[in-house]
């Protein structure tokens, strides 16, 4: 994947930006990791992504003439064509962002835009748990949840580019809204937003006293806090993260059913709950998926972190430019 000159990936999520900066040898020579700080609106994002590659070069001791690509990891849904950010739920307000212009306009340089949960299959299956295979899915559960599917060893976009939103799996018809306006889809019950919204229900209704105390002492309810909640005993947190475990059981069966991949790989921040999830959803695989496609899926979890992401879309850059 080598290219003569630098290579800049950002990975832009819900909550957070991750900038990387590669050298012509693919070695991470500089990173920026910042608040997205959505709530700001479209120009002010994209502000924050170009000053995150600017500190990089900084940090490298650089200019813009030396990038020979930059790639941006997306929320979907997103127009790979012309690289625009259509209208993504964990991101409000964007609609129809030229993000690939924008980025290209910036800093002269090429830009190629891709959907966050494909650039983070492609870095895994090139540098981290999916090695090795030519059938493998990532899943990633965080702020949302999505998906990317490397099919025979090629990154599987769909007809539009539009596939791998896993997130959007109807699993509850009459289950809770999803940013997206739909009801009971995966990212509605599994992703940390839903874990946070239900620990907040139980909060209110007085029904899990630790997790209410951690919450008031970190001044803040996440999944994390869920969690921790759970494992210092609180019964009402332990079942909202059983009853996480058993959607994301579902979820996983559908895909190794229709897809009979040789890897499943889970990201994203929730993953790092760790086996009180991952351990009760590959067992509910193992009894419920079809037992040819079952024996052969491996679950595992990402191995790259949190730079799954932007090492894949880094990757897509020199592919295209080369």
């Amino acid at each position: 994947m080598s290219g003569t000159g630098y290579a800049a990936a950002v990975d832009l999520g819900g909550t957070k930006i991750l900038t990387l900066l590669l050298d012509g040898a693919d070695r991470v020579v500089a990173e920026d990791l910042r608040e997205t700080e959505a709530g700001l609106g479209p120009a002010a994002v994209m502000a924050r992504i170009q000053d995150s590659i600017r500190v990089c070069l900084a940090q490298a001791g650089v200019g813009p003439e030396d990038l020979e690509g930059i790639g941006v990891a997306v929320p979907g849904p997103v127009d790979l064509d012309r690289g625009v950010l259509t209208n993504p739920p964990n991101l409000p307000g964007w609609v129809d962002v030229p993000v690939r212009d924008l980025i290209q306009e910036a800093f002269g340089a090429p830009a190629v835009v891709e959907h966050d949960a494909s650039a983070a299959a492609v870095g895994e299956y090139l540098f981290g748990a999916g090695r090795g295979t030519r059938h493998m899915i990532y899943l990633t559960v965080s702020t949302g949840v999505g998906g990317g599917f490397i099919l025979d060893g090629k990154l599987y976009r769909g007809a539009d580019g539009a596939a791998g939103e896993v997130g959007h799996m109807v699993l509850e018809p009459d289950g809770p809204l999803c940013g997206c306006g739909g009801r009971g889809h995966v990212e509605a019950l599994i992703s940390g937003t839903a874990i946070a919204r239900d620990g907040e229900t139980l909060v209110a209704h007085g029904r899990a006293p630790v997790l209410a105390r951690l919450a008031e002492e970190q001044g803040e309810l996440t999944a994390r806090t869920v969690h921790a909640a759970a494992e210092a005993g609180d019964a009402e947190a332990a079942a909202l993260l059983d009853r996480v475990a058993w959607y994301l059981g579902l979820t996983l069966i559908s895909l190794t059913n229709i897809f009979n991949p040789e890897a499943i790989v889970i990201g994203g921040g929730v993953s790092r709950i760790g086996p009180r999830l991952l351990d009760p959803a590959v067992r509910a695989v193992r009894a419920g998926a079809f037992p040819l496609p079952a024996a052969t899926v491996r679950i595992r979890p990402a191995e790259l972190g949190g730079r799954s992401g932007a090492l894949g879309v880094a990757a897509l850059v020199r592919q295209r430019l080369d």
